[in-house]
């Protein structure tokens, strides 16, 4: 309001327009800088940023490889049963056209059943967090379901669906399936009540409030949940493997244990670990595309006091 106004209306007005300012300015904090954005970390910060948060895992495991290599090296424990690693790297360059082959078909395979757990995991927490009917009549089956060794019905599978692709990808879809859609239900079930209030007083749709409202506030849980789902989903495909397959990483395994080759069994659990770490990263690359706002995803913004 201008002075005059403020004359006009009485001293009643000029109380409540300097008490509405007063709170403007309190809630609105400090004015923004040039352009009115926050400043973005610069390239140097970045770097900082991801080399403090590598080096303690780097030590660790430089830690672990001096261990394995003294010991091995030592002989403390028999070389037929660990290996030093000069023989595991000698063993997997010898060997590593055999080697990538069988890795590349768990990665199809892990991949394939990631992909499609994570739609129809997605698909479940939809309709468990939109149908009551749906949340009693789905989610104890889901539960029962993830309880059942997989194990157990992985022969099951090989039976009904032969030595091929199809079981392996089931079995990975099963033991992805259930992180997607704890996940997703917990994500959808937290969007602020309030909020969606807000959004139907505005004439908002049920589909514009999921696009706008709904599904974004569930991408946290959602991408925690993919997280675990893609680690578990290499697991569901080396298991798929052990029971019946003639390729692949985990029949792999099964050679190199029948000839007791530890040198191929360690070469072919560092080929696992990586296809799960790679695509642990890649899906951590995407969370950071899609919800940079997220307070776990600032840069600069510890989540501990160690």
């Amino acid at each position: 309001m201008t002075e005059n106004a403020l004359h006009t209306a009485g001293p009643v007005a000029a109380a409540t327009a300097a008490t509405d300012d007063a709170r403007t300015s309190t809630v609105a904090g400090p004015p923004p800088r040039a352009g009115g954005r926050p400043p973005r970390p610069t390239l140097g910060r970045r770097a900082a940023a991801v080399a403090d948060s590598l080096w303690r895992p780097a030590l660790v495991l430089v830690v672990l490889f001096a261990a394995w290599w003294f010991v091995a090296a030592r002989e403390y424990v028999p070389n037929y049963l660990v290996p030093t690693p000069g023989q595991v790297w000698t063993t997997m360059t010898g060997q590593w056209s055999e080697l990538a082959r069988h890795t590349l078909v768990t990665l199809y395979e892990t991949v394939l059943g990631f992909v499609l757990a994570a739609a129809l995991g997605l698909a479940a927490a939809v309709g468990i967090a939109y149908s009551r009917t749906l949340d009693k009549a789905l989610y104890p089956i889901v539960l029962f379901a993830q309880v059942i060794p997989k194990i157990a019905i992985a022969p099951l599978l090989v039976v009904w669906f032969g030595l091929g692709l199809t079981p392996k990808v089931i079995l990975a879809v099963l033991i992805a399936f259930f992180p997607v859609v704890i996940s997703g239900v917990a994500g959808l079930r937290s969007t602020d009540p309030e909020l969606l209030d807000l959004a139907a007083t505005m004439g908002a749709g049920p589909w514009r409030t999921f696009r706008k409202i709904r599904f974004p506030n569930a991408l946290p849980h959602l991408m925690a949940g993919l997280k675990v789902a893609v680690t578990l989903a290499v697991v569901g495909a080396v298991v798929g493997e052990f029971v019946g397959a003639s390729e692949g990483l985990g029949y792999v395994l099964l050679l190199a244990n029948g000839n007791l080759d530890a040198a191929l069994l360690f070469a072919d659990l560092i080929l696992m670990s990586a296809i799960g770490i790679v695509l642990f990263v890649l899906v951590e690359v995407a969370e950071a595309l899609l919800i940079p706002w997220h307070a776990s995803r600032r840069a600069g913004v510890p989540l501990t006091t160690s």
